[in-house]
């Protein structure tokens, strides 16, 4: 019983951690990014459903996949970019910082991309393994 309640609170932690990182990102440029990962999750499964039918319609699918995630990238650039900006108006307005400050606002200005890389990543290895498994049906086939 002890080490479920260990694993639980480490789960918790980790789940905190997540969602201090999600909203020190910002708030509306992730979500953004994170709807793009649904869609793009919810995308890769009607390609996945539509492997073995005809090639256009499992190729709207594939596409929309690479699509969609690509848009969750360049959000999530857009999103670190206006951070940034924001970041750079303050010190302006104050005329200069401590380094420790500046590092950690670099920090949060780079969760952003990290994210939207991420879903990225995902998305291409999805299409990737789609485009492989429909290669290696149509090879059998022959």
């Amino acid at each position: 019983m002890d080490t479920f309640t260990t694993i639980l609170g480490q789960n918790m932690v980790f789940l905190n951690v997540i969602t201090d990182r999600f909203q020190e990102g910002g708030s509306l440029g992730m979500t953004l990014v994170l709807i793009c990962l649904l869609l793009g999750i919810y995308f890769a499964i009607k390609a996945f459903s539509n492997i073995n039918s005809d090639l256009p319609t499992f190729m709207k699918y594939k596409k929309l996949v690479n699509q969609v995630v690509l848009l969750g990238l360049v959000i999530s650039f857009l999103n670190s970019l206006l951070g940034m900006i924001q970041a750079f108006d303050a010190l302006e307005a104050t005329g200069g910082a401590d380094p420790s400050l500046v590092a950690g606002g670099l920090k949060v200005t780079l969760l952003s991309p990290l994210f939207g890389l991420l879903v990225f990543i995902l998305g291409y290895a999805t299409t990737f393994i789609l485009t492989w498994i429909r290669k290696a049906d149509a090879e059998e086939v022959k």
